[in-house]
């Protein structure tokens, strides 16, 4: 086999078929509808649930079954002590806190080109910034080496297999990932140009697999800050990784569609490039139905009526008064209130009005940042069976 850069290829569509338009088309408008009635601030919230959902499911991908509340517990610095099951939190709040710095980076609009060498080199240097020693082992060619964050393959004993595919040679890896970038300039497409690459990117990105370890948790992080570039993130209300693991009608559609990408060109009517341009067209379908999917999904979730319902529902599973669910609902259409406003929007005395207050505090459904700040809506882990049933198959 030939290892030159032209193995990813084709690593565009020369003309998008009829049925990719569409899909396009129909994802930018469900995103762009998505969470658009919610109250910012709200909206703001619930992208981080977004995040440890994307954790959670990205982590499932790998095989890691870390559960919501233990992601929580993990970004709050509480961690197990069974070594195995604390590198799992560690490795699910790291996901987290990666993927809230891409968010805040969108919304300053410095978000680098997500294909980029450096931007690559970072998500992974990023997400294992507080690995433990341990973590950063990895059995190669006949011999355990550690890892280096941020660092590409590129001794022979980083040489790998992955199922069936073999990724190009170590030494050849910077070559391959330079060309990736060129290949996947956000700057110089158009949306639809870019919610594609989103798909392709995704393959090809695995298919040269640069890192020793972290491939599959840095090409999901890079799709995210690839839909924010396309315009179809929706603010971070809806995550790729709870698709790609659930996909649309079994779990093991990921690794199949993978694998399919992966096929050779057929014949001279299956493309110009060395990977077949049919299996590709078959992928991008695919992930994009994928993303429409999650879109919809969590459009029902978050659409403002049935969040109000759920709300006021979790209020009476904890046996807390009336005014709790009304003072619930006007922070999250209004997004934030100060304290000293609570007696006049639950018509209860100061000293009632700043117990209900308490209780919602408690119960980590209000918070503020300061002490005595206003407080927004809140959405731990203990509450969201409740407010977001299916978002998790267990939490």
């Amino acid at each position: 086999m030939i290892d030159t850069t032209q193995r990813i290829e084709p690593a565009r569509l020369e003309a998008l078929p009829e049925k990719v338009t569409d899909l396009v088309a129909e994802l930018a408008s469900s995103a762009a509808n998505l969470g658009n009635r919610l109250h910012p601030l709200t909206a703001a919230n619930l992208a981080d649930v977004v995040r440890i959902m994307n954790s959670y499911y990205s982590n499932l991908i790998e095989g890691n079954n870390t559960r919501p509340r233990d992601i929580e517990r993990a970004l709050a610095g509480d961690l197990e002590a069974d070594p195995a099951r604390r590198n799992l939190q560690i490795e699910a709040a790291s996901h987290v806190r990666v993927q809230a710095a891409i968010d805040q980076l969108a919304r300053q609009g410095a978000l680098p080109e997500p294909a980029s060498v450096d931007f690559i080199r970072w998500l992974h240097r990023e997400f294992y910034r507080d690995a433990d020693p341990s973590m950063l082992v990895v059995t190669g060619a006949g011999r355990d080496f550690n890892m280096v964050p941020g660092e590409w393959r590129s001794r022979p004993e980083h040489d790998v297999a992955v199922g069936r595919h073999i990724p190009p040679a170590s030494p050849r890896v910077d070559e391959f990932m330079r060309y990736l970038a060129d290949r996947y300039q956000f700057n110089t497409m158009g949306m639809a140009g870019k919610v594609v690459c989103m798909a392709i990117s995704h393959h090809r990105f695995n298919f040269i697999h640069p890192f020793p370890d972290g491939n599959g948790r840095v090409s999901r992080l890079m799709s995210h800050a690839m839909a924010w570039h396309a315009g179809i993130a929706a603010g971070g209300l809806w995550s790729i990784s709870r698709g790609l693991a659930r996909g649309l009608a079994s779990r093991g559609e990921y690794n199949q569609m993978m694998d399919l990408a992966d096929s050779v060109r057929e014949s001279d009517l299956d493309g110009r490039g060395n990977l077949s341009q049919k299996a590709l067209i078959a992928f991008i379908s695919w992930f994009l139905e994928v993303a429409l999917d999650q879109v919809r999904f969590m459009s029902g979730l978050f659409e403002l009526e049935a969040l109000s319902r759920r709300l006021r529902a979790l209020a009476r599973e904890l046996l807390l008064p009336a005014e709790a669910e009304f003072l619930l609902d006007t922070v999250m259409q209004r997004g934030e209130i100060d304290r000293g406003e609570v007696p006049r929007v639950t018509g209860l005395p100061e000293r009632s009005a700043r117990r209900v207050l308490n209780a919602l505090v408690q119960k980590g459904l209000l918070a503020s940042t300061t002490p005595k700040g206003a407080v927004s809506l809140r959405f731990p882990a203990s509450s969201l069976e409740i407010l977001f049933p299916r978002l998790f198959p267990q939490i």
